[in-house]
């Protein structure tokens, strides 16, 4: 297919400089398998409608097969010439099985093929994206119960607030990821809609079977107004903001790794298949891994920004413009499938040191709130027993002692109401497992928490998301 698809209009070629400027084959050569698939179904539903004859199908079929094995195969031919891969694979065709390829397109514009291939690489993608979440959740679980007595300190402000259970702080991240896979999900219920036979805007006059084709390929649906299911992408931005939202939940973890495998908190060591050195400092070991996945998460937020800046100005129906969303698609969830697949590998092997998580839990007055409690339980308002623990910490802080170092007349000389049981009430331990109330840091609530979470997980094992 030596002349443009459109060559009957013009009366000149294509400057060479606009058939480079105007190529995605670049880019969009990966949807040659959803290209495919899509023209084999819309094939076989030329031939139910009678637009074309059973033999031509058989003929078609048989040449979009011949043209699949040979991109598998490496051994295809690009071109800017041609513009693009449905291009690509039409002119392929026509070399194989002649003029009858030149019948394919009937009933069919580049506007729904376009929507309809993107939409296929999406439900594989979320499939893919899906079960690696599933993965790493595995991994969040399995490592919290591997420390179910592990004590850390909470933060709040990254200032030491309370006690709390690394179990506990690694389920939180099982919590962020599981709510993840529930928004793709529901991507998935908006991605599923079958949009060939919408033609280039106002669908076709050809008798298609669209009920037919959507269950060749498995949708759920057909689109509902030919306009909108060539020119909105508004699926492709939900994903990009799921996507988004995820890669920002990778980014809070990386943040925090980063923090902890430095020297001022040495609560875990990095292994060294997933660290860097420096090139001039021979000591460094530098969580490069993490940060580069902190870095990529800003990229992926310019991609969501990116695709709602170009869309939100476009007038009804299609427009060239939309041609740049595969570049912010494909970039978004190769970055957060690599991420994904990083942190399965990763996080199995760091090393927690124990004791530094105990000593820093130990200290700066972590006890202090539980203190305002226990004088609640002998009767003196929140907000009194609140005041009365904050002179105690100014005077501990005084003598460079913690609350539980101070002698008991100390004690109650700012809180009367402290009795001798309080060493055992402020002890780490207890102070845990007192919080016994659903989502709560208590040993048992989080061993609950664990075992629920772990049920949940096995009943997603092997469950095909699309």
């Amino acid at each position: 297919m030596s002349e443009k698809l459109w060559s009957g209009r013009f009366k000149e070629k294509t400057a060479k400089i606009v058939e480079t400027f105007t190529s995605s084959i670049d880019v969009d050569r990966r949807l040659y398998a959803y290209d495919i698939q899509g023209s084999i179904a819309h094939c076989r539903t030329l031939a139910k409608a009678e637009i074309i004859t059973a033999k031509e199908a058989g003929e078609l079929i048989s040449g979009l097969e011949k043209v699949k094995q040979e991109i598998d195969a490496g051994a295809f031919a690009y071109s800017d010439a041609l513009e693009d891969i449905h291009t690509h694979i039409e002119s392929r065709l026509a070399e194989i099985v002649g003029t009858v390829a030149h019948k394919l397109h009937t009933a069919r514009s580049r506007n729904d093929q376009v929507a309809l291939d993107v939409r296929l690489y999406l439900r594989d993608t979320v499939d893919a994206v899906a079960r690696l979440l599933l993965q790493l959740q595995n991994v969040l679980v399995e490592l919290a119960g591997c420390h179910i007595e592990t004590v850390l300190p909470g933060y709040t402000h990254l200032q030491r607030a309370q006690p709390i259970l690394l179990a506990h702080h690694l389920m939180a991240y099982y919590e962020m990821f599981s709510r993840d896979a529930e928004r793709l999900q529901g991507c998935l219920a908006r991605i599923n809609v079958m949009p060939l036979g919408s033609a280039a805007l106002a669908g076709t006059p050809h008798p298609l079977d669209r009920k037919y084709t959507a269950e060749l390929l498995g949708f759920e649906k057909v689109s509902a107004n030919s306009v909108d299911s060539v020119s909105d992408r508004d699926f492709i931005i939900e994903f990009l903001s799921t996507t988004g939202i995820c890669m920002m939940h990778l980014s809070r973890l990386s943040e925090e790794l980063i923090i902890w495998s430095s020297s001022e908190f040495g609560f875990i060591e990095l292994p060294d298949a997933f660290a860097t050195g420096s090139s001039i400092m021979p000591q460094k070991k530098n969580p490069d891994v993490a940060e580069l996945i902190r870095g990529k998460s800003g990229r992926v937020f310019g991609n969501l920004m990116a695709m709602l800046t170009l869309m939100k100005s476009l007038p009804l129906s299609y427009n060239r413009d939309m041609q740049e969303d595969k570049t912010l698609l494909f970039d978004a969830a190769d970055i957060l499938t690599a991420c994904l697949e990083i942190y399965i590998q990763m996080l199995p092997n760091i090393s927690f040191n124990r004791t530094a998580m105990q000593k820093a839990a130990a200290g700066g007055y972590l006890n202090a709130t539980d203190l305002a409690d226990y004088l609640v339980t002998k009767g003196l308002p929140f907000r009194e027993a609140h005041h009365c623990v904050g002179q105690i910490v100014r005077h501990a802080l005084g003598l460079e002692k913690e609350i539980h170092e101070l002698p008991l007349k100390e004690l109650q000389q700012h809180a009367p109401q402290i009795e001798d049981d309080i060493f055992d009430y402020l002890g780490t331990k207890q102070m845990i497992d007192r919080r016994t109330l659903i989502g709560g840091t208590a040993t048992k609530t989080v061993k609950k928490a664990i075992k629920v979470a772990k049920q949940k997980l096995k009943k997603s094992a092997g469950r095909k998301h699309t």
